[in-house]
């Protein structure tokens, strides 16, 4: 077992992080953990401050200093260094299109990094051709998720505007990553929370067998028709090829008010919402009450996991078993209580989810219940203390990374311009053509609205109606 590296202490891996691993073992392109993301603003930046606020964002961070190493066993730990040294690179893509300034920040975010000892992220200081200024920012899932992706761009946006501005002050410090990470570590060593979450994740799993739900509803019989056992629930929905693409839908800034609205006015939030479409597309779809969707659970309850970076995102299926009786509120209202349940033990491990759940109910490896995934990412840097710059117009784009191991993964995030939703679906192009999520994105919308403008209507009509 190390105890150091380079005279810095080494610790495990997390069970968040492991998961991560695990599913990039298995996957031929290694790049499949990369997250690209760039953030412009339409103000002329000085060059040389913005490069010493990043390396001051650096220190006050730990886990964009977080390396890897592996022992003689191949076990895999990490530690923090101290300092990051390396230059900040700037790239001027001014007399290029935009499409071509896209394109070569797509093929940075397709390069994975290389693991041992060596940084897992990757700041370039960009000027676009429309004349906006800012930063593009590549981190490895092992070290980042989204939320700490945004907050650490808040960092240096804020320590640039503190030199810059009269009026904004020096941004609060971050939390410790290493202290979260023991905490972490001590959790999973074992303790009573952690028994309690195993009790509640167990009791779910042994109700009963889920079933498959397909996005066009003749998934689950074709693959009984190939097994030859006319009562199989589970399918294969991933493609013998990883290669995937990223099809964004746009909702303008009015429907989506009106949504938010409707969250706001029952107590709900926008991920039951989307739950409950979604769910109630596939119940429409395939004709079944119970269905199954992965959803990823941000585990940032508390200020210091709010601010202490890393990657805590835990992804369980959420099954519900919904009757098309029930009205459209009763089902976004009992969706709410389960995820709140979910939530008070999601720092289990999914991985021992997955594991109990095929020992239960065993399946052919490559079948699953779930045909896709959600993530609702309800943080924007427009409520991040940006709106103090007045009426700065400023641009957020992620790049996806040409690799995922899912069939269908849907994230939905806030427009920084004018609040409205994007729905940024990666899939496999093999395995989902945008043809299907252009249905399945259209159907989503307006069960979403008939259903919010009709709360009391069965989920059988608004089927009907839709």
């Amino acid at each position: 077992m190390m105890k150091t590296r380079k005279g810095y202490t080494v610790y495990p891996l997390t069970k968040a992080q492991k998961f991560h691993f695990f599913y990039q073992s298995m996957c031929p392109k290694k790049e499949v953990l990369n997250i690209g993301t760039s953030l412009t603003i339409q103000v002329e930046l000085d060059w040389r401050l913005l490069k010493e606020c990043i390396y001051k964002a650096y220190d006050r961070c730990e886990c964009m200093r977080i390396r890897f190493a592996s022992d003689k066993e191949g076990n895999w730990y990490q530690y923090v260094v101290d300092k990051e040294e390396r230059d900040i690179e700037f790239v001027d893509f001014t007399g290029k299109t935009m499409e071509a300034a896209e394109n070569i920040m797509k093929e940075w975010t397709s390069v994975p990094f290389k693991r041992e000892d060596s940084p897992m992220n990757r700041i370039v200081m960009i000027r676009t051709p429309d004349g906006f200024d800012g930063v593009y920012l590549l981190a490895d899932h092992m070290i980042m998720d989204a939320q700490s992706l945004i907050c650490f761009l808040r960092d240096i946006i804020e320590l640039y505007s503190n030199q810059m501005y009269d009026n904004v002050p020096y941004p609060k410090d971050m939390s410790s990553y290493i202290e979260q990470l023991k905490k972490d570590l001590a959790y999973e060593a074992g303790c009573k929370a952690k028994d309690r979450d195993e009790e509640f994740f167990r009791k779910i799993i042994e109700e009963s067998e889920p079933i498959y739900n397909g996005i066009t509803g003749i998934e689950l019989s074709k693959e009984r028709e190939i097994s030859g056992n006319p009562n199989l629930r589970a399918a294969v929905n991933v493609s013998d090829s990883v290669d995937s693409a990223l099809d964004i839908f746009h909702l303008e800034e009015e429907p989506t008010r009106r949504l938010m609205d409707f969250c706001e006015e029952y107590h709900v939030s926008l991920a039951c919402l989307l739950l409950m479409g979604l769910r109630t597309y596939f119940q429409k779809m395939n004709g079944n009450d119970d269905v199954s969707i992965n959803t990823a659970i941000a585990r940032r309850a508390t200020l210091k996991e709010k601010k202490s970076g890393g990657t805590r995102i835990h992804s369980f299926p959420f099954r519900t078993i919904i009757s098309q009786e029930k009205t459209f509120l009763e089902g976004i209202y009992e969706i709410r209580d389960k995820q709140n349940e979910y939530f008070r033990h999601a720092n289990y491990d999914p991985v021992s989810y997955f594991a109990y759940r095929s020992q239960l109910y065993p399946n052919e490896p490559g079948r699953t219940y779930e045909p896709m995934a959600l993530t609702y990412q309800p943080m924007t840097l427009k409520e991040q203390g940006l709106e103090k710059l007045g009426d700065i117009k400023y641009k957020t784009k992620w790049y996806p990374n040409g690799a995922t191991t899912q069939a269908m993964y849907l994230t939905v995030m806030h427009r920084p311009d004018d609040n409205g939703l994007d729905f940024n679906f990666e899939h496999q192009v093999k395995a989902v053509s945008k043809e299907k999520l252009e249905y399945l994105y259209y159907y989503l919308c307006k069960i979403m609205f008939k259903g919010t403008e009709n709360p009391n209507l069965s989920i059988g009509e608004i089927m009907k109606l839709v």
